[in-house]
């Protein structure tokens, strides 16, 4: 390693003081992550319930919801949709309170019956799954697939 020195002002005091190079490759080891590992966050994410009711709408987006129909009548040709973004922004801020109130009180109507199906969903998680609801909408029509073909409406079966 090499030494060498700087001198600090300190007050009206000039102090040398050594200055040590450190070892490059000791502190990119430290500082480095390793190449394999991943965060837990990556790893171990939780996989969404399909039958979780989606979060409402806040009012931007129910008033985006209209502006959308509105932007696409006078503009046909165009599909950005950044642009229809910036626009519907753009007419949101320059919008009063009250004529923003209806696209409120539309997404206040929108959250109180989320969160009634919320309660709905957390009371149906305590009481856990029943048995017949264990079974997925796909493996329920490979199921009836399977008796309509016992009763002789679907392919025919040998039976020599």
């Amino acid at each position: 390693m090499e030494q060498s020195t700087i001198s600090v002002v300190h007050g009206l005091e000039s102090i040398a003081m050594p200055r040590v190079k450190a070892d490059s490759k000791k502190t990119d080891k430290k500082l480095s992550v390793k190449k394999g590992a991943v965060s837990k966050s990556k790893k171990e994410k939780a996989a969404k319930d399909p039958n979780k009711p989606k979060r409402p709408a806040s009012a931007f987006f129910v008033f985006m919801e209209e502006f959308r129909a509105q932007f696409k009548e006078k503009n046909p040709g165009n599909n950005s949709v950044a642009a229809v973004g910036k626009a519907g922004g753009d007419k949101w801020k320059s919008l009063s309170d009250a004529e923003k109130l209806p696209y409120q009180q539309k997404a206040q109507q929108r959250k109180a019956e989320y969160e009634k199906n919320m309660k709905a969903y957390n009371k149906k998680l305590s009481e856990g799954p029943k048995e017949e609801e264990e079974e997925s909408d796909k493996s329920k029509s490979e199921v009836n697939d399977n008796d309509e073909d016992e009763d002789g409406s679907g392919e025919e079966e040998d039976d020599e």
